[in-house]
């Protein structure tokens, strides 16, 4: 057991610390504190010793410097075992501190502000207080040392029952804490600068070494299947993306739904105009760009009916209730997820009480790196954000497309981006008609998109994620109806396809560049 003499407490946030303060005091427990924490305790009947009056030496700096000071870290870090450094406390007038009650300044949160500047964010990194819960964490034998207000419930019964001392066990698990926090502090602070550093200097490479701080938010029933264990975690600092989505209605989400929101939300994001994407399994099964989310969903859906029950819906558009009433004859569905939903909406849905409403604005576009574990570590990219620059299309055939075709080509290429290798899109106007993914042969990927569209194949146009590197899917194309075909070009096989293209009397467009996605 640790006896709790004398505290350091200096927190910014205060929640909860008043009961703690009072039951330090009711075990007569020397406090001292500094600034707004000192005041608030003041305020409440707490006695308190300032810390400048403590070292005798007051605050400056703008409150930089309170507590660097060696009265403050000797009483932290002296071994009190060891007879040379108690009698160099002795000699130097430090008294022991037997506990640290700090929580760090709000940088996260200054960042996440909008508008926020670098002067804000730089004033919001702490100092002081890493320095003194590193100390205490360091010689949490003689130490106890609390960052986190949930803990002081823990803390508080355990010195009413143990007459104001604190047990072993628990100063323990108080500094794997401690250091899990300073560890994640600083790798916020990191991250921040080094997107500061990106955003002025244009760099090729990636940064030498990337550290991730990661908070569960959620417990998940289970992962991809039921054998296995699975969590949500946020990424510290981001303010976008799927993670920010707010769960109005259903069921709690399951790890794949989460895999399809975000797939179905990243492509949806995609379009300027009306806009609907269906998601199973993780590719998109219809999308869809018309004059009104009513139609766009109706596009979307024709594409793949079958596919199409117990999908991700995904809009660009506040969800109105005649599409809303659409959705509700059509079949069942797992997710729905739009940037907001009109009045009266969700009271139609609340029918459908498993049925999983989300709401999320703002587009997911950011520049965040592309992660994925293999066996011992990790493949990094640059997110795929490349989009088409139109004046630089090439087309490379005798034939051109029309201004309709070329339109259609540049919807289902969008579209093409977001499905597994090997993908093929047949699109009809600005809605696909059928989609080939995750076929290890093109030719199979372009046979499956035929099989799915039907009669529609028929002047249809194609999107290929990456080049044929033979003739054939062309051949295959040409015999299901395709008029136009956009692909990257850059096969050795280039100058037998185009003249494949030619014979069958198809536009081909290149793009010069390819989005494989495995």
């Amino acid at each position: 057991m640790l006896k709790i003499n004398r505290a350091l407490v200096s927190v910014s946030d205060k929640t909860g610390l008043l009961e703690l303060a009072k039951v330090l005091q009711k075990f007569q427990v020397e406090i001292l504190s500094t600034g707004g924490t000192a005041k608030m305790l003041r305020d409440n009947g707490i006695n308190v010793i300032d810390v400048s009056s403590y070292t005798g030496f007051p605050e400056m700096l703008d409150g930089r410097v309170k507590t660097l000071h060696p009265k403050i870290h000797g009483g932290l870090l002296a071994l009190r075992d060891n007879q040379e450094h108690m009698q160099k406390l002795k000699e130097h007038n430090i008294g022991l501190i037997d506990m640290v009650v700090v929580n760090l300044y709000p940088f996260e949160k200054t960042i996440q502000k909008p508008g926020v500047t670098v002067e804000e964010a730089i004033e919001n990194i702490d100092i002081g207080g890493p320095s003194m819960l590193r100390s205490a964490a360091k010689n949490a034998r003689f130490v106890a040392v609390i960052a986190n207000p949930g803990r002081y419930p823990q803390v508080i019964e355990a010195m009413k029952k143990n007459n104001g001392s604190v047990p072993r066990e628990l100063l323990e698990q108080l500094r794997v804490e401690v250091f899990s926090l300073t560890s994640q502090y600083d790798s916020a602070i990191f991250q921040y600068f080094l997107s500061q550093q990106k955003a002025k200097i244009e760099s090729k490479e990636l940064p030498q070494e990337i550290t991730l701080r990661l908070s569960k938010i959620q417990e998940l029933r289970y992962g991809e299947n039921p054998h296995q264990k699975a969590s949500f975690y946020a990424e510290s600092g981001k303010s976008t993306g799927i993670i920010k989505a707010k769960q109005l209605q259903g069921k709690e989400l399951s790890f794949n739904n989460i895999l399809d929101l975000n797939s179905s939300w990243e492509l949806v994001s995609e379009y300027k105009y009306p806009a609907v994407v269906i998601v199973k399994h993780n590719n998109p099964c219809g999308v869809c760009v018309a004059s009104s989310l009513e139609k766009a969903f109706v596009g979307a859906w024709k594409c793949d009916p079958l596919s199409a029950f117990g999908g991700i819906v995904a809009f660009n558009r506040p969800l109105d209730k005649d599409t809303a009433a659409k959705i509700l004859k059509s079949g069942f569905l797992e997710c729905i997820i739009a940037p907001k939903l009109d009045v009266g909406v969700l009271e139609l849905f609340s029918a459908k009480k498993n049925l999983r409403i989300l709401e999320l604005s703002g587009s997911d576009k950011n520049n965040e790196l592309d992660i994925k574990r293999v066996g011992g570590g990790f493949l990094v990219q640059d997110k795929d954000l490349m989009t088409l620059d139109e004046n630089n299309l090439k087309i490379v055939t005798k034939r051109k497309p029309s201004k309709k075709e070329m339109e259609s080509l540049i919807f289902g290429w969008i579209v093409a981006k977001h499905v597994k290798s090997n993908a093929i899109i047949l699109t009809s106007g600005t809605r696909t008609v059928g989609i080939g993914a995750g076929q290890m042969s093109r030719v199979d990927s372009v046979a499956i998109a035929k099989a799915k569209s039907g009669k529609l194949s028929k002047n249809s146009c194609l999107a290929s994620d990456a080049f044929f590197p033979k003739e054939d899917a062309v051949i295959k194309a040409a015999k299901a109806g395709v008029k136009a075909i956009i692909q990257p070009g850059g096969s050795i096989a280039d100058e037998a396809i185009i003249k494949a293209a030619d014979k069958y009397k198809i536009a081909m467009v290149f793009t010069g560049m390819r989005h494989f996605r495995h």
